[in-house]
């Protein structure tokens, strides 16, 4: 198979590189007058060695910022999950072992897993309440209307 610098390149290769050659003349890494003859070599150019020596001085992509959590974050996380995780394990294995299961530790078990849910997806905290969701006394929706009109009211429930 022949390498890849000699074989024929596309119209489509060509336009490739004609529009990278125009990004790096915006990023400012080329000149006005570097783009021109640049673009004359690429509308020119027969085979893709042609076209990667074009390229060869321009970096591939623009490096991305990225956004680096502080060394720190990730052994806090697992720590944060995994001394909770142990206890409610250890909790599980002293009732089991006891036979303190019954009674009591069930029904707390089950409230707290049953009014535990309820509060799952809704938000922060400061979005939970009455008045941040609109819904307390004079910042409805139904002041827009003017007074003693009830368009668009919501539903207290």
């Amino acid at each position: 198979m022949a390498r890849r610098s000699t074989l024929r390149a596309s119209d489509a290769d060509r336009e490739l590189v004609a529009e990278r050659l125009r990004r790096a003349t915006a990023e400012g890494r080329l000149l006005a007058e570097e783009l021109e003859q640049r673009l004359g070599d690429a509308l020119s150019a027969r085979t893709y060695g042609e076209l990667d020596a074009l390229v060869a001085d321009l970096p591939d992509r623009v490096a991305r910022r990225r956004h680096d959590r502080p060394t720190w974050v990730r052994p806090a996380l697992a720590l944060a999950i995994a001394i909770p995780l142990a206890l409610m394990i250890l909790a599980a294995v002293a009732f089991v072992v006891t036979g303190m299961l019954t009674g009591w530790v069930l029904w707390v078990a089950l409230g707290w897993w049953f009014f535990g849910h309820r509060h799952v997806g809704c938000g922060p905290r400061h979005q939970r309440g009455l008045y941040a969701r609109g819904r307390w006394p004079g910042s409805g929706p139904w002041r827009a209307g003017g007074a003693g009109t009830q368009a668009g009211r919501g539903s207290w429930f």
